[in-house]
């Protein structure tokens, strides 16, 4: 078992691995994007609409931190944002997916493969930590950007689409997003802390 962890844990930097990992997030960022054709037709003013296609918006920078790995190089600020906002939006799928089911609302094939998809977002996430080179400024850089974020989602009501049984829990939606954003920010930074000290040792 051993053996195949540490197999797997090589793999990830191998040429193959990270082709597989940016076409599964390349396409799952064009799908992801198309799922939010018609609430960023309805987002109004336009400039309100990078706020909108949360999700995709994150598999995209990670996409694109796997193509800097691919071809050797690093960026910290994008691995901060990619990895944060991956990790953060990835568990807020999966999270008000299961609480809107357990309020009432019907599940189907589509609310399976969003937990299925956004959960990869959530472990390729942590799973790369231990390459990432991000320092703690270009954490703080993410904080004001998903602080941000969060604050006009939840008063201007353009966070992603509520199933019926959940929207008259906005409130609690926003804050336990608040709290999700910085739980996320300090995962990822105690997560690169670990493997840089474990890497010095």
């Amino acid at each position: 078992m051993v053996t195949v962890w540490n197999w797997f844990i090589a793999s990830l930097r191998a040429r193959w691995f990270l082709w597989m990992m940016i076409i599964i997030n390349g396409l799952g960022s064009v799908y992801g994007f198309m799922w939010y054709a018609y609430q960023l037709e309805m987002t109004s003013p336009a400039f309100l609409r990078i706020f909108v296609p949360d999700s995709p918006t994150a598999s995209t920078l990670f996409t694109l931190v796997l193509i800097a790995m691919l071809v050797g190089r690093s960026i910290p600020s994008l691995e901060a944002f990619a990895a944060v906002t991956n990790f953060k939006y990835g568990v807020w799928a999966v999270a008000v997916i299961i609480a809107g089911a357990a309020l009432g609302d019907q599940l189907n094939w589509q609310h399976y493969m969003l937990m299925a998809s956004h959960g990869g977002m959530a472990v390729e996430s942590l799973l790369y930590a231990r390459f990432y080179t991000l320092r703690l400024r270009h954490i703080l850089y993410v904080a004001a950007w998903t602080l941000l974020n969060d604050l006009l989602d939840y008063t201007l009501d353009i966070h992603p689409w509520l199933a019926d049984e959940l929207e008259v829990y906005h409130n609690v939606v926003g804050w336990a997003t608040v709290g999700l954003s910085l739980f996320s920010l300090w995962l990822v930074y105690s997560l690169v802390r670990f493997y840089r000290r474990a890497q010095r040792s």
